[in-house]
């Protein structure tokens, strides 16, 4: 048996191997698009803040993965609930995947895991500030195939530099598995991005805590 690590495994071994395609049907994730809460001016605020707080420490590289998610992904969750119940935190949760004809295995640490009564929820990956988002996406799809529910019910990620920002969904199919995605968001925008950031985090808590209660 071959054996890859999340970060060395293309998306294209991916897609081929373990049943994993890609859809651009916006109607399968609106979870980003639609029903996002408003934000309270506190909220605004402290968006601000991290914008802040990040656009100085880049003066001072290198920013790497674990002040990415000190200073800004963080107080994101904070924010989001995703630190009080009914989710739970786990950090470098080890993962494993192995393909149908058993030859490829993939193994790796997943940065943050948040669960809900001990399903997989959101899974999200961090990288250094001077990383493009394109190099984690295979390592974060490969995360959520090892979600034991993957087959039974949709599942989340969100990849982070700390400046830009995309979500994807993980949705269970006849023949394996469809993944999603939103659209990029950046804290350089005007505007400050990081706010709509907050809003899908909220909306997704939202979703997974009444879905858990049902």
């Amino acid at each position: 048996m071959q054996t890859k690590t999340a970060r060395t495994v293309a998306l294209s071994e991916l897609e081929d191997r373990f049943n994993l395609k890609f859809s651009d049907d916006p109607s399968l994730f609106p979870e980003w698009q639609t029903d996002l809460p408003e934000l309270s001016q506190e909220e605004k605020d402290r968006c601000d803040r991290i914008k802040t707080s990040y656009t100085y420490l880049l003066r001072y590289p290198p920013l790497l993965e674990n002040t990415v998610k000190m200073v800004v992904l963080s107080p994101l969750l904070d924010l989001a609930g995703f630190f009080l119940p009914p989710f739970r935190i786990q950090s470098e949760a080890s993962t494993e995947i192995i393909s149908e004809d058993g030859d490829l295995k993939v193994t790796g640490f997943l940065d943050v895991l948040v669960l809900c009564d001990s399903v997989w929820v959101l899974a999200i990956e961090s990288k250094q500030a001077a990383f493009s988002l394109e190099v984690g996406q295979a390592q974060l799809l490969s995360y959520l195939l090892s979600n034991p529910k993957v087959g039974e019910q949709p599942s989340y990620g969100l990849l982070t530099n700390g400046s830009n920002f995309i979500f994807v969904k993980a949705i269970p199919d006849q023949k394996g598995l469809l993944y999603t995605l939103s659209d990029e968001f950046s804290i350089r925008r005007q505007g400050n991005e990081i706010s709509r950031v907050l809003q899908i985090l909220k909306r997704l808590a939202n979703v997974l805590s009444t879905s858990s209660s049902n």
